[in-house]
């Protein structure tokens, strides 16, 4: 992932305040931006600069970032294709005391990249972990979507097959919360169509779009809308956060309030019951009442309002 320049001057190779940190032997979790340069901590600056060695995806993509804040620690290449292989290496340089960063092309470590039994390892082994959070997709466009943040999921990203994609959200539908998923630029129109398809056309959705980046760009509406632009605009260019909003509740049945009512008034008073099931149920206290009413006076329950 390509760097942007910052918004302002980068800091000073060495800020007084963060060479000042102490850290003590260990891995550490260290989140780095996901477009914007001008997106780190300066505690996360100075424990690179501390490290004895910066694991990371790819030299080509943290080299040059660790270089334009005059950074030189060594980088260790650790990925998918040779982390069980390095893993007993890391382990023995931390048995032996270094301070070992760990870090991702772009965003907070582990989500949805290398790390995790690194991280199991070190736990078993009794080495101390320690995350310097900062910038993340996920959570950058969770904030912007504009849908509800108080329960989320992360799902990775959809299966790029179409048979397996329909199964993966067929799962994921019921699902009470916001999901954030990431995509492709160029399956993000198929993939909408078939969220869309699984999910409903009228469930909110947001496609976040080079995030914190010059060309960034948010797209809010339903999931038919969003799969018509796509569908005729083509793919985007850039990487995409994708948020879609939770299934909209199924308002109680006729039943259910029946149910619920009966239960109520056999408990205590109609008032009561009544102000009981509205909560419940989430229905309006006058349909609720009047419902109430009728069941009194053709069940013969008694109470009064």
């Amino acid at each position: 992932m390509t760097m942007t320049d910052p918004i302002q001057p980068p800091p000073e190779p060495s800020p007084p305040e963060a060479d000042a940190a102490h850290f003590t032997p260990g891995l550490y979790l260290v989140a780095t931006p996901i477009g914007n340069a001008a997106d780190i901590t300066l505690r996360a600056l100075a424990l690179l600069r501390r490290a004895d060695l910066v694991c990371c995806e790819d030299s080509r993509v943290t080299g040059p970032f660790l270089k334009r804040y005059g950074i030189a620690t060594p980088l260790f290449p650790y990925h998918e294709h040779n982390a069980a292989k390095v893993r007993p290496q890391l382990l023995q340089k931390l048995a032996g005391g270094a301070v070992v960063a760990l870090v991702s092309d772009a965003g907070t470590p582990l989500v949805n990249d290398p790390g995790y039994k690194l991280v199991r390892d070190c736990i078993a082994a009794g080495v101390a972990i320690t995350a310097l959070p900062g910038a993340s997709a996920v959570l950058a466009g969770l904030s912007v979507s504009g849908l509800p943040s108080d329960r989320f999921l992360f799902a990775g990203f959809p299966p790029p097959k179409a048979v397996a994609r329909g199964k993966w959200l067929a799962e994921l539908k019921p699902v009470q919360a916001t999901l954030v998923l990431l995509e492709s630029a160029q399956r993000l129109p198929d993939s909408l169509a078939a969220m869309a398809e699984v999910f409903g056309g009228g469930r909110e959705a947001a496609v976040t779009r080079e995030l914190t980046k010059k060309f960034e760009e948010v797209r809010r509406g339903s999931l038919a809308e969003l799969a018509a632009h796509y569908a005729a605009a083509g793919p985007p260019k850039g990487e995409v956060t994708l948020v879609v909003g939770p299934p909209a509740e199924e308002a109680a049945s006729e039943a259910d309030l029946d149910a619920a009512l009966a239960a109520a008034m056999r408990q205590g008073p109609l008032r009561q019951a009544v102000d009981a099931v509205a909560a419940e149920l989430g229905l309006p206290r006058k349909q609720v009442y009047a419902r109430a009413l009728q069941l009194r006076d053709g069940e013969g329950h008694g109470g009064g309002p």
